[in-house]
């Protein structure tokens, strides 16, 4: 049986944090100017990006916002990357 879609620790689930880091990176920020744009503490970037934190939809799409990517648009880059059993 499969691991559950999106679970933590799944070659999915790291993808999609290595995505939302590599955007953050390509924007030139760091954690603390990150989490500065979105009114959190600098853990609050740091947990999600180690996989330590979930993150939920809506959290994903301000962060996507505060870093100036549509939403829609990362994730329908993130499907096509999904393991074919997730898709």
């Amino acid at each position: 049986m499969p691991a559950v879609a999106g679970a933590v620790g799944t070659e999915a689930n790291q993808n999609y944090l290595a995505a939302l880091v590599d955007l953050r990176k390509a924007r030139g920020l760091s954690q603390a100017d990150l989490a500065r744009l979105l009114g959190k503490p600098a853990s609050f970037v740091g947990k999600y990006e180690l996989g330590e934190r979930r993150l939920d939809v809506v959290e994903t799409f301000v962060i996507l916002k505060a870093l100036g990517e549509e939403p829609a648009g990362f994730l329908e880059e993130h499907v096509r990357r999904l393991p074919e059993i997730l898709r």
